[in-house]
């Protein structure tokens, strides 16, 4: 018997109360370590960095989690959306959950946009799990409206995430609501077996290859601190500006730092500093490795920062991508 492709929750609002009920998670799943993957505009995406990487480090350091983004260029399929993962226990993932939910949510607030202030949360899950949340005839999805007051909707199974076989499980109410559907849905996935396989294995999708996700920090790019003319905000794979405005790729742009795994470092360099000088003499830019040991705060990445016109920071960033791709593969 099929499952159904969706449920949406119309139920009122309940009262307000701890948005995680920690109590009522058994002490073995609080315990079990464990991942989840939402996507993210760009803009939320920067916030949750905030400058220079300050708030993505403080929620790390707050709640004992690993938070990690795909990088600016590289979005979930079908969309212009980029992925977080959040790992640690479950009762650490709730808790850095909260931190980011609330943090989106203010600003939401803080922007007057109160339309959208339930907003939507969309967790990238296995299609291999989703009969779990579902239940049977639904059972469980219901239940679990229910007892969040959330709005919970599953994508069709008929929907092609380029040939993936991921599903968004849409996630809509305030941030308790969410919080509390997160956590009933989460309990649900660790009991997994297929999913602990799902979160324990490389994240590949056509054009963008995420394998760095888990197994190695990947290359999140950081918010520029020093203004100058231009931000460099979307770099397209070939290494030009997203649709290149001639003058502006030759102006200076502001520069941009993007965190890269310690162990990376020496494969970008090259025997001699014959791979970087090839990197700056080819795309004209200037670009600065912080010292061995000077790390991003809250994890083992090396501060690089690109510095030039648009044109040449998109170049050299393309360079080392493909780079720390090609070392990823051997």
């Amino acid at each position: 018997m099929e499952t159904p492709e969706s449920y949406e929750s119309s139920l009122e609002t309940p009262d307000k109360g701890s948005p995680v009920p920690q109590d009522k998670v058994n002490q073995d799943d609080k315990e079990k370590p464990t991942s989840i993957r939402f996507l993210v505009s760009n803009a939320e995406a920067g916030s949750v960095i905030g400058k220079g990487g300050q708030t993505i480090t403080e929620f790390q350091s707050e709640s004992g989690t690993r938070i990690q983004l795909s990088r600016n260029h590289e979005y979930f399929p079908g969309t212009a959306d980029r992925i977080i993962m959040v790992s640690g226990s479950v009762s650490d993932i709730l808790t850095a959950m909260e931190l980011i939910l609330s943090k989106l949510q203010n600003e939401l607030l803080e922007d007057g946009d109160g339309a959208n202030s339930t907003s939507k949360l969309r967790l990238v899950v296995p299609n291999s799990a989703c009969g779990g949340i579902i239940g049977k005839g639904g059972t469980k999805i219901k239940s679990f409206i229910e007892d969040s007051q959330a709005g919970i909707k599953i994508s069709s199974q008929d929907n092609n995430f380029a040939g993936t076989s991921d599903r968004l499980v849409t996630v809509t109410g305030s941030v308790e609501e969410k919080l509390q559907a997160l956590y009933l849905i989460v309990n649900e996935l660790v009991e997994d077996p297929h999913y602990l396989q799902y979160v324990n294995s490389p994240l590949s999708y056509t054009g963008a290859n995420f394998s760095a996700l888990h197994r190695i920090p990947v290359n999140y790019v950081l918010p520029p601190i020093v203004p100058e003319a231009y931000n460099v905000t979307n770099c397209g794979s070939n290494g030009a500006a997203g649709k290149p405005d001639t003058n502006k790729n030759k102006v200076t742009a502001k520069p941009v730092t993007i965190g890269i795994a310690d162990e990376h470092i020496g494969f970008i360099v090259g025997r001699g500093g014959r791979n970087i000088t090839e990197i700056r003499q080819s795309s004209g830019a200037r670009i600065k490795i912080s010292d061995r040991g000077d790390f991003i705060s809250g994890t083992f990445d090396r501060k690089v920062t690109i510095s030039g016109t648009v044109e040449a920071i998109c170049t050299a960033q393309a360079m080392i991508d493909q780079r720390i791709a090609s070392y990823s593969e051997s």
